[in-house]
C-alpha cells in the first residue's frame, strides 16, 4: 500500500511513476479524498481548539456575566454538534480512502521501463545453450502420457480442468525437485526452512496485496471463511505481520515448500494443456525481510539463489526485467527467470523474483527498530519462486526426452530420484 501523505503530498510523482503502468483507476479519487481529509482534520482540530479556550472563558464568565455564559454554552454545542458531523463525515471518507489505497499498485522503480506486454521485456542475460536434438522434439504433455506418468483425465475426472494426476516416476521426480531445491536453499543459501498453513485469513491475504483485487483468482472455503493459499510468499510473509524487528536481526530469510491454489479466473484459454497454468500445484519459495538500503542487493541476490538451480539442473534460461505494464501489483521491481521448453519452442516463466519495497510491509505493519528508543521504520520485503515445481518437471521432460521416447534425469537429481532415466515399461 502507498504512503498517504506522498500520495497527498506529491501526487503528481505518484501519477508520472505509475504511468509506466499505464492507466491506474482510483488514483485521482483517492487524491481528491487525501485533501479533503486533511482539510477535515484542521478543521476539526481548530473546532476542539476553540472549544477548549471557550470552556476555560465559560468557567470566569458564569460569576461575572452569567448571559455572556450562557450565549457562549450556546456555541459550544454548536461546535460539538459541529465536531460530530465531521467526525462522521471523516470516518467514511477514510474507509474510502483505504479501500482506494488497497486497490492502487506499488510505484516502479526508477530502473523499470514503460511497456504494456511481455513483448517489452528488457532481456538482462542469457544463460546455458539451446539443446540440440536429432529428431523433432515433444511437448511436455506427450511425453508424460506416453511413459504413462502424467494422467490429465484422471485429474480432471478427480476435480475437473487443469488438475493432474503424476504417476510413478514423475511423483517421485516431483518429490525429489522439492527436496532438492529446500536442501540447496536451506544448506548452501542460508535460508531457514519453514512449513506454514496453506488456508489463511482475509487479512493475510491483504497483507501481501492479493486482496482486495485479486480475489476472483482465491480459492477460499465458506465456514470459517478461509482462503487456500496462491503462493508460499502469503503466510511467510505474515509470519511477521504486525512485528517490529531489531535491525540487528536483518536479513531474515526464509524457504518454504507448499503447494499453491488458483483459479486464474482471468486466464480463460491461455496454456490450458500440460502443466504450464495448474489450478493446483507445487512450489518452493524465497522470502525476504530486509534493510530499505540492502534492498535492492538483496534481489540480486535471491535472483542468482534461484538461477542456481537452474544452473544445476543442466537448464538453458533467460533472465528478463519486467516493464511496467507486465509488473505485478505489489512490485517495484521484477526479474523473470524464463526456462527453454524445445518442445513448445518458446520460453516459459519459471520463477519471478521481486522487491516489494515498503509496499507489503506497510499493508502488513511490519517494521525494523534501529537502535533502542529510536522510532520504527518500515522495512522492505522480497521474494521469489525457488523454483515451481511443476514447471521444472515439464521442463526436464522437453529438455532431456530422447529419441527412443525416454528422458535422462540431470545427475544432481540421481541421488533424490533413486533412478537416472524413465523409460517406457
Amino acid at each position: 500500500m502507498l504512503d498517504l501523505r506522498m500520495v497527498t503530498d506529491r501526487p503528481e510523482e505518484i501519477r508520472q511513476r505509475l504511468s509506466v503502468r499505464g492507466e491506474i483507476p482510483g488514483l485521482e479519487r483517492a487524491v481528491e479524498y487525501g485533501l479533503r481529509r486533511r482539510e477535515l482534520i484542521k478543521e476539526v482540530e481548530k473546532l476542539r481548539h476553540d472549544q477548549k479556550e471557550a470552556g476555560a472563558t465559560m468557567k470566569s464568565l458564569v460569576k461575572t456575566d452569567p448571559q455572556a455564559a450562557a450565549e457562549l454554552r450556546t456555541g459550544l454545542k454548536a461546535n460539538s454538534s459541529r465536531q460530530k458531523e465531521l467526525d462522521g463525515e471523516l470516518k467514511k471518507l477514510e474507509e474510502e480512502l483505504q479501500g482506494l489505497l488497497l486497490e492502487i499498485p506499488n510505484l516502479p522503480h526508477e530502473s523499470v521501463v514503460a511497456g504494456k506486454t511481455e513483448e517489452d521485456n528488457p532481456l538482462i542475460r542469457s544463460v546455458g545453450k539451446l539443446p540440440e536434438f536429432n529428431f523433432d522434439p515433444k511437448p511436455h504433455w506427450e511425453i508424460g502420457e506416453t511413459l504413462g506418468i502424467l494422467d490429465f483425465a484422471a485429474g480432471a475426472k478427480l476435480a475437473g480442468s487443469r488438475f493432474t494426476v503424476l504417476r510413478n516416476q514423475a511423483a517421485r521426480l516431483e518429490r525429489a525437485l522439492i527436496n532438492f531445491m529446500l536442501n540447496l536453499h536451506q544448506q548452501e543459501h542460508g535460508y531457514t526452512e519453514v512449513l506454514t498453513p496453506f488456508l489463511v485469513l482475509r487479512e493475510i491475504m491483504q497483507g501481501t496485496g492479493q486482496l482486495p483485487k485479486f480475489e476472483d483468482d482465491a480459492f477460499k472455503t465458506a465456514d470459517p471463511e478461509l482462503f487456500l493459499i496462491p503462493t508460499a510468499e502469503v503466510p511467510v510473509t505474515n509470519l511477521h505481520r504486525e512485528e517490529i524487528i531489531p535491525v540487528e536481526k536483518l536479513p531474515i530469510k526464509y524457504v518454504a515448500y507448499t503447494p499453491c491454489f488458483r483459479r486464474e479466473a482471468g486466464a480463460h484459454g491461455r496454456d490450458t494443456r500440460g502443466l504450464t497454468r495448474q489450478h493446483q500445484f507445487n512450489k518452493v519459495e524465497l522470502v525476504k525481510f530486509v534493510k530499505p538500503e540492502d534492498s535492492y542487493a538483496e534481489l540480486e541476490s535471491l535472483t542468482a539463489d534461484a538461477e542456481e538451480v537452474l544452473k544445476r539442473l543442466g537448464l538453458h534460461y533467460r533472465v528478463i526485467s519486467l516493464c511496467g505494464g507486465d509488473l505485478g501489483f505489489s512490485a517495484a521491481k521484477t526479474y523473470d527467470l524464463e526456462i527453454w521448453m524445445p518442445g513448445q519452442k518458446r520460453f516459459r516463466e519459471i520463477s519471478s523474483c521481486s522487491n516489494f519495497e515498503d509496499f507489503q510491509a506497510r499493508r502488513a505493519r511490519i517494521r525494523l527498530r534501529r537502535a533502542k528508543g529510536e522510532k520504527p521504520e518500515l522495512l522492505h520485503t522480497l521474494n521469489g519462486s525457488g523454483l515451481a515445481i511443476g514447471r521444472t518437471l515439464a521442463a526436464i521432460l522437453e529438455n532431456f526426452q530422447q529419441a527412443d521416447g525416454s528422458v535422462v534425469i540431470p545427475e544432481v537429481l540421481v541421488p533424490y530420484t533413486g533412478f537416472d532415466k524413465i523409460e517406457l515399461e
